[in-house]
């Protein structure tokens, strides 16, 4: 392979590598490849790996916790060992602790849409009855986040985000703004950067002083124990650090068992002041008489606590570790030299962010899909779906076995080179 960087290449030695590059690519199609890198799922591997959990519940008596039997009414706001587990990895306290379904989207979503229809404890109406509500979007940042947001006509705010965070001076600057309501983070492994937001960052956070008092801080802790390069790295409370800035109902925080445990029967989280908690209780009580109760039990009781925890995530990250290094390792050998993309290099979460020449990502993945790769929409990390610079693209490694990753980044890299030569030809 010829590693002179495309940029200090002539026409014509472009249009050569053009040439076998697009060879390669047609070689490529003809393999029928279905592969599917579009979403960070657990693989097979790692869903297999606990299948165990099924075996914890087996007599009538196991169904007590603390003197509940689980397997009837009540418990809205969880069952008190699942509370203290949550706590214990999140590093607050029991009573600040609100436990849901599978999915720690739906209280996200329960928050937003409760602040929309209700209010929230400080507001003085319900968002709906406010015109020019605002949110700021940290980007790249999560697709499903900013969906939310959107479904209810939300003015979505792009904040770029930098090597510790999202920049703190847009951000201080934007929340002047009473209608800016809020803004969503994902502190730790960031989606799909992989950033760890720096204790600098996170103390200013906590600090704000938004116009609106009834400012919502979505604090989407997913990969709060999610390692996969390295020792676990250690995170602060954020609902304490906000109650010792003097913002005790700013801050509502999320995690779940999706990549702990099964994603399709998980247990999520929501953790937020005692106050927010009774308050959304009182609105989530009209909705649901409890939340699966029999799985709540059964996650406290395989996982323990968060030492425990811990421990079984070594053991994801033994899966997955492999799957992250077949894709940095391509990266730096196939299209590192030319100089046409640059990434982060993550060592937890689920994903790899890569920046594509501007102006070549939705082509890029257009050539994945012609060639049997699936992956994430190009413009998905920004809200809208609108990429200013059409250049993120989010790589999702965990989903396919070794060997069929390997093969997938073989496509993504030619069809990388491939969008970025028809580019440079073109200018």
């Amino acid at each position: 392979m010829n590693t002179i960087p495309y940029s200090a290449r002539s026409k014509e030695e472009l249009q050569a590598e053009k040439a076998a590059v697009q060879a390669k690519y047609d070689e490529l199609k003809q393999r029928g490849l279905k592969l599917d890198m579009s979403r960070g799922k657990p693989g097979k591997a790692q869903l297999d790996m606990v299948m165990d959990i099924f075996d914890v519940l087996k007599t009538p008596e196991d169904y007590m916790d603390g003197g509940i039997d689980v397997r009837n009414y009540g418990q809205l706001s969880g069952i008190p060992s699942a509370k203290a587990l949550f706590a214990d990895i999140l590093g607050c306290k029991t009573e600040e602790t609100f436990i849901g379904g599978n999915a720690s989207l739906n209280l996200m979503y329960d928050v937003i849409a409760k602040a929309h229809t209700h209010g929230l404890l400080h507001s003085d109406s319900p968002w709906s009855q406010q015109k020019g509500i605002k949110f700021l979007c940290p980007a790249p940042g999560y697709d499903r986040h900013f969906k939310v947001t959107e479904s209810f006509g939300v003015e979505m705010i792009t904040i770029p985000m930098t090597s510790e965070g999202p920049d703190m001076d847009k951000v201080e600057e934007a929340i002047k703004d009473p209608l800016v309501k809020g803004m969503w983070c994902v502190p730790k492994y960031s989606n799909p950067d992989g950033i760890i937001y720096s204790d600098a960052v996170i103390s200013r956070i906590a600090h704000m002083k938004p116009a609106a008092k009834d400012f919502l801080l979505m604090w989407d802790n997913a990969y709060c124990v999610h390692e996969f390069f390295g020792d676990y790295v250690p995170f602060p409370d954020i609902i304490g650090l906000c109650r010792e800035a003097g913002n005790p109902d700013m801050v509502f925080e999320f995690a779940s068992t999706s990549k702990i445990t099964l994603p399709g029967a998980g247990v999520s989280v929501m953790a937020a002041s005692e106050a927010n908690i009774a308050y959304m209780s009182k609105l989530m009580g009209v909705q649901v008489i409890s939340y699966d109760k029999v799985n709540q039990l059964r996650h406290a009781r395989y996982l323990k606590d968060k030492a425990h925890t811990l421990e079984l995530m070594k053991k994801h990250a033994a899966i997955l570790g492999p799957k992250f290094k077949a894709v940095l390792d391509a990266l730096e050998t196939e299209i590192a030299p030319l100089g046409i993309a640059n990434w982060q290099h993550p060592k937890g979460g689920y994903f790899v962010s890569l920046n594509a020449l501007p102006g070549t990502a939705k082509r890029t993945l257009a050539l994945c899909k012609e060639a049997g790769v699936v992956m994430t929409g190009a413009g998905a990390t920004f809200p809208y779906g609108k990429d200013p610079e059409d250049s993120n693209i989010r790589i999702a490694p965990s989903l396919p076995p070794v060997e069929e990753l390997e093969a997938a980044v073989e496509v993504f890299c030619i069809c990388l080179r491939l969008a970025a030569l028809e580019k440079l030809l073109a200018c």
